[in-house]
């Protein structure tokens, strides 16, 4: 079944390709039936990791909005998004998440991220990155500021 918003996602991956600014990922934000936003990969071009597609589509629809929650908005992107891009997709409360490509298929280009699904199912002690915990009492001072706070914004 063709859909515009998802060819214009592919071809966002395809022209991002071409012009070296990144990787083969292409995204766009729809809401009631436009595009509020749209973004390739830049992780190389602008020398940062979570330049991703998804990432900076988020990121643009949101200021174009002036909102932090996308909830009425889908996503149409050219590969099954990565764990770093769901978790910004779920935050944002995105309504549905369309793809082309499944992740199998990235892995296959060089774009594998079943080490991160295996680290993160890890004890933190196990991970490859240790993590390890310290000052939590001083560092649960911050939430219990927010829990009493009458100005916060939920979210």
């Amino acid at each position: 079944m063709d859909n515009p918003f998802m060819a214009r996602a592919i071809q966002l991956s395809i022209d991002n390709v071409l012009s070296a600014r990144g990787g083969p990922f292409g995204a766009v934000v729809v809401k009631e039936g436009k595009i509020v936003s749209e973004a390739a990969n830049q992780v190389t071009s602008t020398n940062d990791p979570t330049a991703h597609a998804e990432v900076s589509a988020i990121r643009e629809a949101c200021q174009r909005l002036q909102a932090f929650d996308l909830q009425g908005c889908e996503i149409y992107t050219s590969c099954e998004p990565c764990p770093m891009c769901m978790g910004a997709i779920y935050w944002a409360r995105l309504d549905r998440v369309y793809f082309a490509n499944v992740a199998a298929d990235a892995a296959q280009v060089g774009f594998d991220d079943s080490m991160i699904y295996r680290e993160l199912a890890q004890d933190h002690s196990q991970r490859r990155i240790p993590m390890i915990q310290m000052m939590r009492e001083q560092g649960l001072e911050a939430f219990r500021a927010w829990k009493n706070s009458s100005s916060k914004i939920k979210y």
